[in-house]
């Protein structure tokens, strides 16, 4: 089913270096004894999806992003999704890895290969970050991990979660809180709190990781169902609470997808003129996650259809299916439309294209890091 996403598409152009080095890095960490997972893990393209989604980025914060990514695909496949983890077994892992990152000196003894790598991680992004944004960094991996107990426990449940329940788990389980905490680290700048408190900015800062959520579940819940038989996904979800069969299902979530992608597009364009350059550079870096996560996944061949691997995929459309600005029907993300205000709403074919933010934001050069980036100077 194809994405609607008018962000213009962007990379850095240091993606093979990055790759390589995240690669080898992994490798040396013997996180994964398979030989067919580590063959596996070299081809998702970790250099691809920072590259991607972080295109501004400098290069040494964006090899720890990339060897970051490396750590929690490895971590997802070996602990939570393709193991049969349990809630309890994932609340003793995630909090030994919690206290890691916590306080990362001295190594203990017993870590885990995982626990051990993320240790290295924290230490690295130390030398790009200020105490601060390592602290924003440390609470977004709190978010991802203590998320991964609740993920587990709905998998363990007899019956799928409600739509509510799993939009608000999922959200936070994807592991995008640690990927926002990094953005202004990777561009070489720092937000204020101030900023980040705004209600505006939370609400994109919660829609840029359900749309990262949401659309990893339309293109990899035939990879899910055939790997380890999951069918906890947006889609089956929606199906099981309103009784419909699959397509019909993802025919309306692609609708919510949309009208929050077009929410999205909406309130960044109503906050842009009363935000200063550090925001400026944020609210372009999430428009750039969305668009990079579905680049990178579009090439990734961790999701290739095994039984078709050569057939076409159609991954853009034009318009959104839904562009109505009223709420979605979920309670835990319905005060995202209390942000808007009514006169932001565009007409339909204003949705088209980003492109005058593109060219507006690509404008200049940062006055934060005196470097090309995707924002405003």
């Amino acid at each position: 089913m194809p994405f609607y996403c008018p962000v213009p598409p962007a990379v850095h152009p240091r993606l093979r270096e990055i790759d390589n080095a995240s690669v080898d890095w992994m490798l040396d960490q013997e996180l994964d004894t398979s030989p067919h997972q580590r063959q596996r893990l070299t081809r998702c393209d970790f250099g691809g999806l920072t590259a991607r989604t972080m295109p501004y980025g400098q290069a040494g914060p964006l090899t720890v992003v990339a060897k970051l990514h490396s750590v929690l695909f490895s971590f997802d496949d070996a602990v939570c999704d393709e193991s049969g983890a349990t809630a309890h077994g994932l609340a003793r892992a995630t909090s030994r890895i919690m206290r890691v990152l916590e306080a990362p000196v001295p190594s203990w003894p017993d870590d885990s290969p995982h626990a051990a790598a993320l240790r290295g991680v924290r230490r690295e992004l130390a030398a790009h970050a200020t105490p601060r944004q390592l602290r924003r960094w440390t609470e977004g991996m709190r978010v991802y991990l203590s998320s991964l107990v609740w993920e587990a426990a709905c998998r363990r449940d007899r019956a799928l979660p409600s739509v509510n329940d799993y939009t608000a788990m999922w959200m936070r389980a994807i592991g995008m809180a640690p990927s926002t905490a990094l953005m202004d680290i990777a561009g070489g700048y720092e937000l204020h709190d101030r900023d980040l408190d705004r209600p505006e900015v939370k609400a994109l800062t919660e829609m840029t990781w359900t749309l990262v959520a949401w659309d990893n579940d339309f293109y990899s819940r035939n990879k899910e169902i055939q790997r380890a038989g999951d069918n906890l996904n947006l889609i089956d979800v929606l199906a099981a609470e309103r009784g419909w069969e699959p397509a019909r299902a993802q025919e309306e979530a692609m609708a919510m997808r949309d009208r929050v992608m077009t929410l999205f597009l909406r309130l960044r364009e109503q906050l842009w003129p009363r935000a200063g350059v550090e925001l400026r550079c944020y609210l372009v870096a999430l428009g750039h996650f969305v668009r990079g996560h579905l680049d990178w996944a579009s090439r990734c061949a961790r999701y290739v259809d095994p039984y078709d691997p050569a057939r076409p995929v159609q991954w853009w459309k034009p318009l959104p299916a839904d562009d109505s600005p009223e709420p979605v029907p979920i309670p835990a993300i319905a005060w995202w439309w209390g942000q808007l205000e009514t006169a932001a709403y565009p007409r339909r074919s204003q949705l088209r294209s980003d492109r005058h933010h593109d060219r507006r934001e690509g404008a200049g050069r940062s006055a934060v890091t005196g470097v090309r980036t995707g924002c405003a100077g």
